[in-house]
């Protein structure tokens, strides 16, 4: 018997993705049987309670809750809405602009997520006074003396970190499997 499926898409703004899948069907019979058996306990009339069938059971109990949750959070994105006025008032003159949503810092939140995951990254496979000195040297572009300033260590101490740091990633870079 073959059922549909819907599963999350990767892409959170287009709905759930349906798959058709093959189950037997002596694991239908027993869905259906665990399935009449469960409401049939819960139910008050026994005699209203029926057997539903396989797709039946997937589209109540997974299909339509996974679809309502992504309907109820998508279901006003990129629709602009109608302004209401009252017949006795004048029209609303506004662009409607205050209805579409505002993604102007989408672009500067995603390269924070990647500049923490670059750091984690590094403070995995280095040691931490490493993983700092190329944090702050290398992409916090802060120079040598400044960071050698700000910790209270030696100019010449932080230059000689930074080359031991570059070599050790670059190392590990080569044996990193791509």
């Amino acid at each position: 018997m073959k059922i549909k499926v819907k599963y999350e898409n990767y892409n959170e703004n287009k709905d759930p993705i349906t798959v058709e899948i093959d189950v037997p069907d002596d694991e239908c019979t027993v869905m259906v049987e665990l399935d009449y058996q469960r409401r049939l306990s819960a139910a008050e009339d026994d005699e209203v309670v029926e057997r539903r069938d396989a797709q039946t059971i997937m589209d109540e109990e997974f299909n339509k809750p996974l679809y309502n949750n992504w309907h109820k959070e998508h279901r006003h994105r990129g629709n602009l809405k109608k302004q209401f006025h009252k017949e006795d008032e004048d029209a609303d003159e506004s662009d409607g602009l205050d209805t579409v949503g505002d993604y102007s810092q989408e672009e500067e939140r995603n390269r924070q997520y990647e500049y923490e995951a670059l750091c984690q990254k590094l403070r995995t496979v280095l040691k931490p006074e490493y993983a700092e000195v190329i944090i702050a040297v290398c992409l916090d572009e802060l120079t040598p003396e400044k960071y050698a300033a700000t910790t209270g260590e030696k100019r010449d101490t932080v230059y000689k970190r930074l080359q031991r740091a570059k070599k050790k990633f670059q190392e590990f870079l080569q044996d990193c499997p791509i």
